[in-house]
């Protein structure tokens, strides 16, 4: 990897984890998963304990179901801007996923996978205005 493709130092984001259980202004569950004939991510994002927005999205096949996940988790964060919230609400995102392997993933510095970067890219631009984002990892099965 060339040099001028790694982020600056400052832009280096800190992936927080929490165990699920704290009042945060977003709510966003993330899913992505694959089988022989599909691959598909989904993203539900509330705010409270209303349902704000519900998005669908098919990845190409050759995608894992990781990838889908993350992309799950890039666009959540591309759409947070464009929901509205009332303007003393805290600025806080509480992220859910069952892949565990992708909380690691964002936490590796040396993993530059497109998506994981895209991820970092979006957190790194929402903590410029002040939003708190925190991951929490959902056992499934």
């Amino acid at each position: 990897m060339e040099l001028k493709n790694l982020p600056h130092p400052a832009d280096v984001v800190k992936i927080i984890e929490d165990n699920g259980y704290k009042e945060r202004t977003f709510q966003i569950y993330t899913d992505g998963s694959k089988n022989e004939q599909r691959v598909g991510s989904g993203v539900a994002i509330f705010v409270g304990k209303e349902l704000k927005a519900q998005l669908k999205f098919k990845p190409d096949n050759r995608c894992s179901d990781n990838q889908a996940e993350q992309l799950a988790i890039a666009k959540a964060l591309e759409i947070t801007d464009a929901i509205d919230i009332a303007e003393n609400s805290p600025r806080t995102i509480g992220i859910f996923t069952d892949r565990r392997i992708n909380i690691d993933s964002l936490n590796r510095v040396n993993n530059h996978s497109y998506f994981i970067k895209e991820i970092r890219k979006r957190i790194s631009v929402l903590e410029r205005t002040n939003w708190t984002i925190e991951f929490s990892w959902v056992k499934t099965h």
